[in-house]
């Protein structure tokens, strides 16, 4: 059986992921495509209790390098459990979040080495055939964010940072990374729409 195709989703808080990517998944199921939707942290059992430390807010003190351990954990298990066995099936698997998360917010956001978080994740040794990157200007996108998380609370420098973290990945791998202005619910679809059709190869 043919493997399937790796799709991420990125983007600053409140730049419309959840909506575009509920959006994306409807359309490849009407063309005819066999989707599976995860997200991170989270998308199985352990990486939702992980999901709840890193986000809900409870643990405001939680050390950088322990929230990127917590992250490459839920990582590893959502790898295992969900995006491998489902690739091998021949399914499109879209998640909210990979890898270029934790580079974007635990190392150009925390401060924490790049190298060094490459290096942690290395062992799993799977990358997105397609990235798509929702790009919003920062003090828009957290206006946008209604019910803030923990890591949403974080000062506006912080998501700046963030933001420049992306499109310098978005530079450095044109190929993969495709940048999608966020104009406009409808318009954005459309720009979606457009970049999932030329790197699945239909009409």
């Amino acid at each position: 059986m043919k493997r399937g195709k790796f799709i991420t989703f990125e983007g600053g808080e409140g730049s419309g992921k959840s909506t575009q990517i509920k959006s994306a998944i409807e359309f490849l199921k009407e063309k005819g495509f066999s989707v599976v939707f995860t997200r991170e942290p989270g998308g199985t059992e352990i990486g939702e209790e992980i999901r709840k430390i890193l986000l809900e807010g409870r643990y405001e003190n939680i050390d950088n390098y322990c929230e990127l351990f917590l992250f490459v954990a839920s990582r590893a298990q959502l790898v295992k459990e969900v995006i491998r066995p489902e690739l091998a099936r021949g399914k499109i698997v879209i998640t909210d979040r990979f890898l270029d998360a934790t580079i974007c917010y635990q190392g150009y956001g925390n401060g924490l080495s790049i190298n060094f978080i490459k290096g942690v994740n290395g062992f799993i040794k799977l990358k997105p055939d397609l990235t798509i990157l929702l790009d919003i200007d920062v003090g828009e996108g957290l206006r946008r964010a209604k019910k803030k998380d923990r890591i949403e609370e974080k000062p506006l420098a912080y998501h700046q940072r963030v933001r420049a973290g992306y499109l310098k990945l978005a530079a450095q791998e044109p190929e993969r990374i495709k940048v999608v202005k966020v104009e406009g619910i409808k318009n954005t679809e459309e720009k979606i729409r457009k970049v999932l059709k030329e790197t699945l190869g239909f009409c």
